[in-house]
């Protein structure tokens, strides 16, 4: 859909109209559905006027059918059925809604609405149908289906300090490795005790994937 521009001032723009519901329907046997309320929408920054227009006059009684909405408001307009009759069922009439410049009342965007009789009674949506039950709080799975895999981080963790007992320590006399690959005996020793803590998890990881 394509809207004209002509310029920055709203009497020249050829706004959108934004109305709700849309189609309207009325039902001959459920009365509470023989009066309708229609909501028009002013999301632009300046007030405009509107005024409904329909098909069929004769057939329904529209409640101020002009008057002005402030910018960023929005508007109810009562819509009620005068002739809910079988013969009247499944036509189908429509009504205009104009938005006009509040200043000059030229009109800067319209809105058809059908609106539609019905035979019979509104059925009822499935949201009202179906049952809603509590959500549980917590979900327990059973072993079978948890997974049971090493912790990969421990795992590398472990190579990392199985690599480090393995550097020269210093002290030695061996040449064959850079100065900055010797470790301290005691850095060698945080090392030892990291990978014992270490394999401990490991084996209780494994203990309770075999109960």
């Amino acid at each position: 859909m394509r809207y004209k521009i002509y310029g920055m001032q709203p009497g020249l723009i050829q706004v959108p109209v934004f109305v709700y519901p849309t189609p309207i329907t009325f039902y001959l046997e459920d009365q509470t559905t023989h009066k309708q309320v229609l909501t028009l929408y002013n999301p632009y920054e300046f007030a405009i006027r509107f005024k409904v227009l329909c098909t069929a006059p004769s057939r329904y009684t529209v409640v101020d059918p002009e008057g002005s909405i402030r910018p960023r408001c929005c508007i109810d307009i009562v819509l009620r059925h005068n002739a809910v009759l079988p013969a009247n069922c499944n036509v189908t009439d429509k009504f205009r809604v104009q938005m006009q410049n509040h200043a000059t009342k030229k009109v800067i965007g319209k809105q058809d609405v059908s609106a539609t009789l019905l035979p019979g009674k509104p059925t009822g949506s499935l949201s009202e149908t179906e049952v809603f039950q509590h959500l549980p709080s917590r979900v327990d799975y059973p072993d079978s289906a948890r997974i049971q895999t090493p912790n990969h981080i421990v795992v590398v963790a472990a190579v990392v300090c199985i690599v480090a007992l393995l550097l020269p320590t210093q002290g030695d006399e061996d040449s064959r490795f850079p100065s900055y690959l010797y470790l301290t005996s005691h850095l060698k020793l945080i090392f030892a005790y990291v990978l014992a803590c270490l394999c401990g998890h490991i084996v209780r990881h494994s203990r309770n994937r075999l109960k």
